[in-house]
C-alpha cells in the first residue's frame, strides 16, 4: 500500500558502461589552490627540465617502456611532506585517492598515478648526489626570494627510528642470532635445557649487552643500537640539521650512526652547509643576499668541547655554543684550546649571544618539528644510510618550500588553509563568550548599586548592560 505524499526508493546505477569514455566524461578537478601555486612557481621556475636533465644519464634511451618522469617521483616525494605521509605505498595510496595531487603531478588524462614499487625503484635507481642537487636547487629558489642570509648556522640533531627491528639483531662474528647466543652462554654455565626464565635472568646480569661493536642488524647495517628520546632503545640513525638562524632555511642534512657524538659531527655539517650555500648564491646570481661565507655556528652544549671550539676557530668560525658546567679545568699546554673556549664563553655571555641561544630553541626545533614529526618521517622506511639521505634531502627541500609559499601566499602547508576558517571561527566565538562575560558582570554591578552613575566608566558600563537595567538605575 502506498502511501500519499511518498517516494518510490531509489536503486543503484546498473547501466552498462561502454568500452570507451570520451574526454568529456571524465572525472573533473578543480585542484587544490595550494598545490596549483606550488606548481605555478615550480614551472615557472623550470622545476622539472632542471630534474630531467639531472636524472638523463640514469635512463636508457630507446630500452623498455617508459618509465616515471624524474619530475614526477621528486613531486610524489614533496607531496608525502605537505600530507604528513613518512611510507611510499602511503604515498602512492594517497595519489591514487586524489584528482587534485594527479593534477599537481602533471600526469596525462587517464594515466594512472605512480605505485610504491615504481616509486622505490626510481628512488633506488637515482643517486643521492642528485638529491642532493635538488636539494640545492630549491636553496638556490629560497635565496633568490631572500629566504637565505648565510651569516649564522644553527646546528642540531635527532634520531630516526630505522627499518629495523631489535629482535633480528645478529653476532658481528659469527652471525649468531640474539637468542641463540643466550643460549650458548646457558649451556656453558651449566644449564643444560635453559628456560625462557634463565636466559632472562643470564641476560639481565650481563654489562654491555647491547654494544654497537658486538651487534648488527643485517637487513640494515647502517642502524645503531640507541637510546631515543622516550627512553626506548630502537635501531637508529642520526639526523642533523643545518638551518639559517636568520630566516629558518635548512641549509644542510647529513645522516649518520644513531649514537654518533655531536662533537665527531658539526664539522661534516657546518661543511656541507658552506658547500650548500655556495651552490645556492651561484644559482641565484646577482638577486641572492646572501655574504660571502657563513661566519657564525650556533649549537647546545652537547657540541661543546675544546677540541672542537679550537679546530672552527681555525676554520674561521665565531662559535656560541653553550658551554655544559664540567667544572675547573687545566689549560697545562693547551693555551690554543683555551683562548677557543674563553672567547666562546665571552660571546655567548653578551647580548648577541643570550638572544641568539633564544632564537635557537625556536628555529632549530622547529625545522625537525615540521620535518620528521608532522611531515611522517620520524620512523624511516627505507634501510641504509644512503637510502636515509635520499629520503631527507628532498623532506627538508619540501620544508624549504613551504617557506617560499608562506612568504608569497602567507600559507605554508595545504592543511593550513582548511583550519584557517576554523581558527577565525574559534577567534570569533572567543570574543562573543568574552563579550558575554564583560555583559554579565556590567549588569550584576549596576543592579547592586542603589544610587545614580556618575563616573563616565560606570556610565559606559551602564550602556553595555541590558536595557531594562540601565534604565532602572538611571543612567
Amino acid at each position: 500500500m502506498v502511501q500519499d505524499g511518498g517516494m518510490a526508493m531509489g536503486k543503484p546505477d546498473e547501466e552498462q558502461k561502454g568500452l570507451f569514455v570520451t574526454y568529456k566524461d571524465l572525472p573533473r578537478s578543480t585542484g587544490h589552490p595550494f598545490y596549483q601555486a606550488l606548481d605555478v612557481q615550480l614551472r615557472s621556475r623550470g622545476f622539472d627540465r632542471y630534474v630531467e636533465g639531472l636524472c638523463a644519464k640514469f635512463y636508457a634511451p630507446t630500452m623498455g617502456r617508459p618509465s616515471l618522469a624524474p619530475g614526477v617521483y621528486f613531486r610524489a616525494l614533496l607531496v608525502g611532506y605537505f600530507e604528513g605521509i613518512g611510507s611510499e605505498r602511503g604515498i602512492a595510496w594517497r595519489l591514487a585517492d586524489s584528482l587534485s595531487l594527479r593534477s599537481f603531478l602533471r600526469l596525462a588524462t587517464g594515466k594512472e598515478p605512480p605505485d610504491h614499487s615504481t616509486i622505490s625503484r626510481t628512488r633506488r635507481l637515482i643517486d643521492v648526489d642528485t638529491h642532493q642537487a635538488v636539494f640545492s636547487w630549491v636553496l638556490g629558489a629560497l635565496s633568490k626570494a631572500g629566504l637565505v642570509k648565510g651569516k649564522t648556522i644553527g646546528v642540531d640533531a635527532t634520531t630516526l627510528e630505522a627499518n629495523a627491528a631489535m629482535r633480528s639483531i645478529v653476532r658481528r662474528d659469527d652471525g649468531r642470532s640474539y637468542n641463540t647466543f643466550l643460549e650458548d652462554l646457558a649451556k656453558a654455565s651449566g644449564i643444560a635445557t635453559p628456560t625462557r626464565d634463565d636466559l632472562s635472568r643470564i641476560d639481565r646480569k650481563r654489562k654491555k649487552k647491547g654494544s654497537n661493536e658486538d651487534w648488527k642488524n643485517p637487513h640494515d647495517p647502517d642502524a645503531q643500537i640507541t637510546k631515543m628520546k622516550d627512553g626506548r632503545t630502537h635501531l637508529a640513525h642520526k639526523q642533523e640539521h643545518a638551518v639559517d638562524m636568520d630566516t629558518g632555511a635548512v641549509v644542510a642534512v647529513t645522516i649518520a650512526g644513531g649514537v654518533e657524538g655531536d662533537t665527531s659531527t658539526i664539522e661534516g655539517t657546518l661543511d656541507a652547509a658552506t658547500a650548500n650555500l655556495a651552490d645556492a648564491k651561484k644559482q641565484a646570481g646577482d638577486d641572492s643576499e646572501q655574504v660571502e661565507e657563513p661566519e657564525e655556528a650556533v649549537a647546545d652544549k652537547g657540541y661543546h668541547s675544546k677540541a672542537v671550539l679550537f679546530s672552527l676557530q681555525l676554520c674561521g668560525w665565531r662559535t656560541y655554543i653553550s658551554e655544559p658546567d664540567r667544572g675547573r679545568q687545566h689549560w697545562v699546554g693547551e693555551e690554543a684550546a683555551r683562548d677557543a673556549v674563553y672567547a666562546n664563553r665571552r660571546r655567548k655571555r653578551g647580548r648577541r649571544g643570550q638572544a641568539l641561544m633564544r632564537r635557537r630553541g625556536e628555529i632549530l626545533e622547529r625545522t625537525f618539528a615540521h620535518t620528521l614529526d608532522s611531515g611522517g618521517l620520524r620512523r624511516m622506511h627505507v634501510r641504509g644510510h644512503t637510502e636515509v639521505a635520499k629520503r631527507a634531502l628532498i623532506q627538508v627541500a619540501a620544508f624549504n618550500l613551504g617557506l617560499l609559499m608562506r612568504k608569497l601566499f602567507k600559507v605554508g602547508k595545504p592543511r593550513m588553509l582548511q583550519g584557517a576558517r576554523a581558527a577565525i571561527a574559534a577567534v570569533l566565538l572567543a570574543i562573543v563568550r568574552i563579550l558575554a562575560l564583560l555583559l554579565r558582570s556590567s549588569s550584576r554591578n549596576i543592579a547592586s548599586r542603589p544610587t545614580l552613575c556618575r563616573s563616565p566608566a560606570a556610565s559606559v558600563r551602564c550602556a553595555l548592560a541590558r536595557p531594562a537595567v540601565a534604565f532602572a538605575t538611571g543612567c
